[in-house]
Order: structure tokens, then C-alpha cells, then sequence
């Protein structure tokens, strides 16, 4: 399968500015650029897919460029429905740094500033070489900007589909970079690049976009409650990532496979079947969760993650580090208490029972599970010295039901 066919049969491009893009995409040896904003400094499981599109690009041939917003971000790209905060200097260069050392640890990418080459232009410049190519009526037309007329849209906001465009006419000025990728939300400012380039040297620029990847309601994907999942291990953990991918909803899993993974037509086609008959099974899911978690933390990362994993699911806990079980039981409730606190109140406390007469039950039944032994004595107490590296003390109720007791002092 040519490159271009791979990338229609994983459900990576949307919308084309040319037909001509897919013998170029297949011949290889194209300059091509993908940019973010330094939003933040780690790229998010949203942002994943369509580095990985340059990472095939690159893997096909092709030359990528990361562009990384240090002009744009200072203004920020227009929302549907308000305007972003902006962040301040310091901020932004501290997201630029970790940006960068991330993309070029995880693709290897070669990485630009914008700042680099707008900083020193004169607003008289940046009208009289630009402005004067790209018509108002043309940029009301974008859907982005449609969208925020009836809300308002600042002068700023307005300006940044005419910056981007000329990141794109600097770079294919600079560095023969003739194409550029971005996700469907930026179809309106990379043709604005686009015809830019067109109007100012007369030279053709290519650009495709991605459909962006959502769950089956139509929501971005990478999101858990509210949080992105980031690809810098500090902010989220593998074992984190491995789950949220380990959870995914069934009707999505395989489309995730051909976004998300390196696994061959053959290997997914497999794994559909597989999925369609022995859908208990959730090899499918396992698989995504494997082999992105393995791409970005390696396989270390992974066994890190399938070790807590099947330890809290049927293990010994005492097998598991004091951050292991920190990071594996993050979402459990989390109390604090006195050492020498009696266990029934413990549990009361915790909210694993309502009352103490409810505890002393379930410990009677072989319930309750402390520290990964179980117990039958409801007048045992929870002593600091017992505690997991004399810190936290670890309560199960039933199957699943996980509670953290930390100690005062």
C-alpha cells in the first residue's frame, strides 16, 4: 500500500488544497512544516495524531519542520467562542523549552521559533509586505473567524490567520518547505498560507488537513474528566495513559489503532475480527494501550504500567512502590488520620461505611483488606509504623473498592 492509500485507510486526511498532493506524498523528499502554540509546555494526547501523521510523513521520505508559536502564541489562536487568555512571556518561553525538548526526544524533528523571524518586523513592514495580500473579505469568509463575528473578535485574534500565513511563505522562502499538515480546525489559516504564497512569488504551496479525533459523542479525544492527558510522564503517568486507552469506548478502539499505532493494515484487521467476536476479551484495547504507551515511555514505561495494573487487579500490593501505589490509586479517596485510630472508624471516615456497626460486619465477613492482608479484628488499629514506607496505609473493600489513608504529623 502507497503512503498516500495508508493514510485515506487510517482515516488521516480531510481536505486537500490539491489533488496533486497525493503523488507527492508517495513520490517522497517534500519539506513539509506542523505547528503548535505554546500552550502549555508538553503536547497532549489531542496533539498526538497528527504528529504522528508527520512522523509517517517522515518515516515515508519526507523532511518534517515543528514550528513552534513563540510570535503566534503571544497572541493566540481565535476559540469558536471566546478569546484565549493570553499567557505571559515568561510562560510562553518556558512552554517553548519544554516543547522542544520533548518533540525532539519523542520524533526528532527539526524545530523553529516564529518569534525568530517576526520579532524584528516593523508593522509598516508587516502591512506593506503582507497586509496588503490578503483580502478582508477572504479572511470573513474562514469559518473560524465566521463563527466569532456575532461574539466579537479582536484586531489581534483577526491577525493571526495573516501570521501564520507568513510562517508559511518564511519557511518555503527559507527552507523549500512546500506543504503543511495541521488538524481540520486550521483548514482556513494554512490556505490563507497558501494563497499568500501564491499571490506574493507565484509558486504553487501544498496543504492537508486531518479530521480531528473525538469519542463517539463527537467530543475531542484526550480528555479525562475535564484534564488533558499529557506526553511529559510528570504530568501524566503511563500507567495513567495506559488506562484511559485500556478504557476506551468499543465502538472507537480499532479506529484508535489506525490513528494512534504503528500496527500494520493486516495486524488491525486482526485485531477487528478478534475484537467483533471476543469483544470480552479487549485485545483490541490492550493493543492500543501497549503500543502507544511503549512509544512514548518505551518499554519500561510499559511494564511500569501493566505492573500496577495487574497488581491491583488480582495482585500482591506489597509488591508495588509507594509511588506505584500513589500513581495507581490517585482517583481512590484519600484520608487523613491519627495514628492509633481504630479501624472501624477508619472505615467510616474513609466513607467505605456509613456507620461503625457496617464495618465491624464486613470485617466479620472477610471484606476489608489493609495493606493487602485481610483482617478480622474490628478492634485493630492503624498505626503509622505499619504503614507503607511510614507514610500511607492502603484499605479494600470487596473486589474494587480502593481507599487511601494517609497520617497526620
Amino acid at each position: 500500500m502507497q503512503l498516500f492509500d495508508e493514510l485515506k485507510w487510517r482515516g488521516l486526511i480531510k481536505d486537500m488544497t490539491s489533488p496533486e498532493i497525493e503523488e507527492k506524498i508517495n513520490k517522497g523528499g517534500m519539506t513539509f512544516y506542523i505547528g503548535t502554540d505554546p500552550t502549555g509546555d508538553s503536547l497532549h494526547l489531542g496533539h498526538l495524531s497528527s504528529f504522528l501523521i508527520a512522523k509517517r510523513l517522515k518515516d515515508g521520505g519526507h523532511h518534517p519542520i515543528l514550528l513552534i508559536g513563540g510570535a503566534t502564541g503571544r497572541i493566540g489562536d481565535p476559540k469558536p467562542n471566546a478569546e484565549r487568555e493570553m499567557k505571559s512571556i515568561a510562560e510562553i518561553e518556558h512552554n517553548i523549552q519544554g516543547l522542544t525538548e520533548q518533540v525532539t526526544k519523542l520524533f526528532g524533528f527539526e524545530v523553529v521559533n516564529n518569534y525568530d523571524w517576526t520579532k524584528d518586523l516593523t508593522v509598516i513592514d508587516f502591512f506593506r509586505e503582507f497586509g496588503k495580500y490578503i483580502n478582508v473579505n477572504y479572511m470573513l469568509d474562514k469559518d473560524i473567524i465566521r463563527r466569532r463575528m456575532d461574539t466579537g473578535i479582536t484586531y489581534a485574534e483577526f491577525s493571526y490567520m495573516l501570521l501564520q500565513a507568513m510562517d508559511f511563505y518564511h519557511l518555503y522562502e527559507t527552507k523549500n518547505c512546500t506543504m503543511q499538515v495541521a488538524g481540520s480546525d486550521q483548514w482556513g489559516n494554512i490556505t490563507a498560507g497558501v494563497d499568500l504564497i501564491r499571490k506574493k512569488l507565484g509558486k504553487e504551496a501544498y496543504a492537508f488537513t486531518m479530521p480531528l479525533v473525538t469519542d463517539k459523542s463527537g467530543n475531542k479525544f484526550g480528555k479525562s474528566e475535564g484534564n488533558a492527558l499529557w506526553l511529559d510522564r510528570t504530568k501524566t503517568s503511563p500507567y495513567t495513559m495506559y488506562q484511559f486507552l485500556l478504557n476506551v469506548e468499543d465502538e472507537m478502539v480499532i479506529d484508535y489503532l489506525k490513528i494512534f499505532t504503528f500496527l500494520s493494515k493486516e495486524e488491525i484487521e486482526a485485531l477487528e475480527v478478534d475484537h467483533r467476536e471476543n469483544p470480552h476479551l479487549r485485545h483490541a484495547h490492550k493493543a492500543l494501550a501497549k503500543e502507544v504507551v511503549t512509544f512514548l515511555h518505551g518499554e519500561e514505561g510499559y511494564k511500569e504500567a501493566l505492573k500496577i495494573t495487574d497488581t491491583l487487579f488480582g495482585g500482591d500490593i506489597k509488591e508495588l512502590t509507594v509511588a506505584e501505589l500513589k500513581d495507581g490509586l490517585k482517583d481512590a479517596p484519600h484520608t487523613v488520620i491519627t495514628s492509633g485510630t481504630n479501624i472501624c472508624d477508619v472505615l467510616v471516615a474513609c466513607g467505605a461505611c456509613k456507620s461503625k456497626r457496617e464495618a465491624r460486619d464486613l470485617i466479620k465477613g472477610n471484606s476489608i483488606s489493609l495493606n493487602g492482608e485481610k483482617i478480622n479484628d474490628h478492634e485493630l488499629t492503624l498505626e503509622v509504623d505499619d504503614a507503607f514506607d511510614r507514610e500511607l496505609s492502603i484499605i479494600k473493600k470487596g473486589r474494587k473498592n480502593w481507599y487511601v489513608i494517609g497520617f497526620e504529623g
